[in-house]
């Protein structure tokens, strides 16, 4: 219910911003450049930029949602969540000589009971947040009706902020109602993860420093990735110029693509053993057919055209690999690139499953045996963030690198 919920609101405030947005552009004027007079947007890479302000906006709502489905401190507005306070119900018991008896019972759901009784023998009950309990009804007294409605083994009625279910035994239970906050073993606040963060900043985690554990991960990515570009790209240039290599090499590319990385996890270690060497084993063969791959499209998919002018002009094949072909070549590689570097950093976390002594994996992983949920959530932040900027790092590489991107 919780998700379907988020997910409601998240369509609702992306429709509502877009609506938003559109009409103070409208307001203000509409742009009004070459690429806006563009009509056909396919395959045109210039014709569809991203819209700064909606990924401003982007932003900011996946934030809110967050603080508002956590109960966080730092958004001015929360949904509903669960009840805490004093509730009660009344309900009558049969006892073992067949008597009726009535009662109450007061329920303190996720504060702390007072000291001093309820009064008028009323049985109480505190019930963490969150979670059920048990009704201790007196002593042989079984539970027959709730609120004057009349109750069996295995239902369940509504109450007063919450409902009252009875066991296959004969047992009361109350649940405080929920509302549409998550737990914070779920989904920690914002500023719970914040506070994690500086804590784990300070004093470091499982005796390592907070940058010793981003380091290292960061070491094996890049490790694993420039191993498996220093194999895939002459290989998938070999594929893509010679049809004896093409077809050696493409039924084994072909079957180790679909295979994840993941599924390689037991065979690397019994082969490379579980230190540092299967980690970047394990990290290089999933940007080895990444990068295979996409060296090969970029040879295919050169224009022949190209071709044929450079062989008129008198030009060696030597010459028409340098001057044609590599350049030409080269987006294709860049982006393979990007996508290899996102497979390597989402491998990384199962790469530092076995035996890694630090690393962002291991932080995470580690947490969620104690469920450290702020944790967890703090590494997986971590790793987004340092993906993201490592993706920014190489469309900037690309730019400048490879200006004739996009023209013909």
């Amino acid at each position: 219910m919780t998700g379907f919920a988020i997910l409601l609101v998240y369509a609702g405030l992306f429709a509502g911003s877009a609506l938003v947005v559109g009409l103070i552009r409208r307001a203000h004027g509409r742009r009004n450049d070459f690429t806006s007079l563009k009509t056909v947007t396919f395959g045109d890479e210039s014709a569809i930029r991203p819209d700064r302000a909606a990924s401003i906006i982007s932003i900011l709502v996946v934030f809110l949602l967050w603080g508002a489905f956590t109960g966080s401190k730092l958004v001015p507005f929360h949904v509903p969540g669960p009840f805490l306070g004093e509730t009660s119900f009344s309900y009558e018991a049969r006892t073992d000589s067949g008597q009726m008896q009535s009662g109450r019972v007061v329920v303190y759901a996720g504060v702390e009971a007072p000291a001093e009784p309820a009064g008028d023998g009323a049985v109480v009950a505190s019930v963490p947040r969150g979670r059920d309990q048990l009704i201790r009804l007196p002593e042989g007294a079984q539970a027959v009706s709730v609120d004057g409605r009349e109750i069996t083994p295995g239902e369940t009625l509504d109450v007063a902020h919450g409902t009252v279910s009875m066991t296959g035994k004969g047992t009361l239970s109350f649940s405080a109602d929920k509302g549409l906050q998550m737990e914070p073993i779920w989904l920690p606040s914002p500023e719970a993860v914040a506070g994690r963060f500086v804590e784990i900043a300070k004093s470091g985690y499982q005796n390592f420093t907070l940058w010793e554990h981003l380091g290292a991960s960061l070491m094996r990515v890049l490790a694993g990735f420039a191993l498996g570009s220093l194999v895939g790209i002459p290989l998938g240039y070999a594929m893509g110029l010679s049809g004896w290599f093409r077809g050696w090499f493409d039924p084994i590319v072909e079957f180790m693509r679909p295979v994840p990385p993941l599924a390689l996890i037991p065979l690397v270690i019994i082969w490379f053993g579980i230190w540092e060497t299967g980690k970047v084993v394990l990290l290089f063969l999933a940007a080895l057919w990444v990068m295979t791959i996409a060296a090969r499209a970029g040879v295919s998919g050169v224009n022949i055209t190209k071709v044929h002018a450079a062989y008129s002009l008198g030009a060696s094949k030597w010459q028409l690999l340098r001057h044609v072909i590599l350049p030409n070549s080269l987006p294709e590689i860049f982006t393979g690139a990007r996508v290899a570097m996102g497979v390597c950093w989402g491998t990384v976390v199962a790469a530092e499953l076995v035996a890694a002594q630090m690393g962002a994996g291991m932080m995470i992983i580690a947490a969620s045996k104690f469920q450290l949920t702020d944790i967890v959530l703090m590494g997986i932040i971590l790793i987004g963030i340092i993906g993201y900027g490592i993706d920014v790092l190489m469309r900037l590489a690309e730019r400048k690198l490879v200006p004739w991107k996009g023209q013909s």
